[in-house]
């Protein structure tokens, strides 16, 4: 209460304070004094900002007015000149070569073609070719009579729609020759006298729908009748004779094709029926005959992407075979891929295939005619063909493949030379397992239409179940051919092969004979063979032409026993008409 009443008499003293100054006394002043107004005055100017730098003027200047004349020249214009030649070659039906070599070798050729035709073409080949002369080994040995002939005819036809294809052929051939592997040239040629003829057809239809996404589908049916004369210099497997028997083989092919075009895919499938009929009968039909049919089915897809620079083909087959009383079936794999690089340079590839491979009388004939007719016929199997490579073109005018594979083959086919026959002059069919590595390079150039040439190089490894060496097969081969036209007037060509490490399978132990793992082998030496023509153009219609064959005149074995003919020359005109 003290303290309330000690700030209220303080306050009271300060206001009674503050009121006495704010009311001072009134003061009067008296004095003289002048006060005198200036008179005002407006401002005209307005206001404005100033700055220490001061903009420079910038200067206009006004647009300068050029016209530059216009001038028009009219040049004088070449005219024109139009050649009045044919915009096509003209074609001549018929064709026909004539020739002589030496050792009396006498050479035929006639061939008719339909001229051009939108729809359709037709025509007809005779081709004959003999020789009458004597083979000597690389001792100067003259062996029994080597005279052959050789004549074929071919009949074909050809149509052709917007929407589909159709053709077809058929075949002769006739085929004399003597089992000359004999070391003694006084073996009546009678005694190893042989005939092989063969009549045969083949038929194909193809539809043809473009990239259209429709079924296109293809056709292919093919017939052969092959035989050999009767009293065949061979050993029959009945009786003793020679006389009365003969071989003879039917043999049909039919596949069928199915493919369909969707976007980038192409679905396709392949069905097929092989049948092959082989005897070896007498005139009272004794003897066997082996019979074997195979049903194929290959279905599949064919993809290509990147404006078809990738491709990839995947799909399997399957082959079911019936040899006389035994059934097998069998399923292949089937796969490839390639890329192509820079615009086709470069283009890898890889895949696996493998198949079932018919054997016949007449495939083993014509890759060794000298086989006896009395066979043993197997199919061959390929479990499976693993290959890749590369190949691509270095520039405009050349291009190369480098590649490599390595397969397997049961029931390979082989030849060696046959013992039961009379003069050891025949060769029988064996059967093996096989392995065989391949490794090849090959490389082409081409200088327009003047100058062509390619040429190859392969390395081959074998590896057999019961052999030490694959009968007959080289182990480094070389191939190579070229062409050069001079003027448009002189055709040269040159082509050959070398072919080393061939060895033959052999009975008698003898001069260069090898043993290996209890068997006996003799080197069948390198095969050099080269051969050189020259065409000399007299016109369009008429040509000559000079052969050498052989021209380094080398005698090596084609087979056991079986040497060829040294240097041979051939010449001949040939007509256009």
């Amino acid at each position: 209460m003290k303290i309330r009443k000690q700030l209220l008499i303080l306050f009271c003293f300060l206001s009674i304070t503050l009121l006495g100054y704010s009311q001072p006394p009134d003061v009067t002043i008296d004095g003289r004094g002048s006060r005198v107004v200036e008179p005002s005055f407006r401002i005209t100017s307005l206001p404005t900002i100033i700055d220490s730098v001061k903009p420079s003027q910038v200067p206009s200047y006004p647009l300068l007015v050029y016209q530059q004349p216009t001038q028009i020249n009219l040049d004088k214009i070449k005219a024109a000149e139009i050649e009045t030649s044919d915009k096509l070659k003209q074609l001549y039906p018929f064709y026909a070569k004539f020739g002589m070599g030496s050792g009396i070798m006498p050479l035929g050729q006639l061939v008719y073609n339909s001229t051009r035709s939108k729809g359709y073409h037709y025509g007809f080949s005779l081709d004959h070719i003999s020789f009458f002369g004597n083979i000597k080994n690389r001792e100067g040995v003259n062996f029994a009579p080597a005279n052959y002939d050789r004549t074929s005819a071919s009949i074909y036809g050809k149509v052709v729609d917007n929407r589909y294809s159709m053709k077809g052929q058929i075949d002769y051939v006739n085929h004399g020759f003597n089992y000359y592997g004999i070391p003694n040239d006084t073996v009546p040629r009678d005694d190893i006298a042989q005939r092989f003829q063969s009549i045969g057809g083949k038929f194909n239809y193809t539809s043809d729908f473009g990239k259209m996404e429709v079924m296109n589908y293809q056709v292919d049916l093919a017939y052969k009748y092959s035989f050999t004369n009767d009293s065949a210099p061979s050993t029959p497997p009945v009786i003793d004779s020679l006389s009365g028997w003969r071989a003879r083989e039917h043999s049909i092919d039919f596949h069928t094709k199915g493919w369909y075009n969707y976007k980038s895919e192409t679905f396709y499938g392949i069905f097929g029926v092989r049948h092959n009929n082989y005897a070896f009968l007498s005139e009272s039909y004794e003897g066997y005959s082996p019979s074997s049919t195979i049903l194929d089915l290959n279905p599949g897809v064919l993809t290509q992407l990147m404006d078809n620079k990738f491709k990839v083909d995947v799909g399997f087959a399957i082959a079911f075979e019936m040899f006389d009383s035994f059934k097998s079936f069998y399923i292949y794999p089937r796969a490839e891929i390639k890329y192509s690089m820079f615009d086709d340079i470069f283009i890898p590839f890889a895949g696996i295939r493998g198949g079932l491979s018919q054997n016949s009388f007449n495939g083993l004939f014509n890759e060794n005619q000298f086989v006896n007719p009395s066979l043993n016929i197997r199919n061959e199997n390929n479990p499976y063909d693993i290959y890749g490579g590369i190949k691509g073109t270095l520039s405009k005018r050349m291009g190369f493949n480098v590649n490599a594979s390595f397969k397997k083959i049961t029931n390979k086919a082989f030849f060696r030379t046959d013992t039961l026959s009379e003069y050891n002059n025949m060769f029988e069919v064996i059967y093996d397992s096989l392995n065989h590595t391949k490794i090849e390079a090959s490389m082409f150039y081409q200088l327009d239409e003047k100058l062509k040439i390619d040429g190859l190089a392969r390395f081959n490894s074998y590896e057999l179940m019961n052999y030490a060496y694959a009968p007959n097969l080289p182990i480094l081969e070389f191939h190579l051919r070229g062409t050069y036209n001079l003027f448009d007037k002189f055709i040269l060509n040159l082509n050959g092969k070398i072919e080393t490490g061939r060895k033959a399978v052999v009975y008698e132990m003898a001069e260069d004979v090898i043993e290996e793992d209890g068997q006996l082998y003799l080197s069948l030496g390198p095969i050099v063979d080269f051969n050189f023509g020259a065409e000399y153009r007299y016109n369009k219609r008429v040509t000559a032409f000079l052969e050498f064959n052989n021209m380094f005149a080398q005698r090596y074995n084609q087979w056991y026993n079986y040497p060829v003919q040294p240097i041979q020359v051939m010449g001949g005109v040939s007509f256009r008409f």
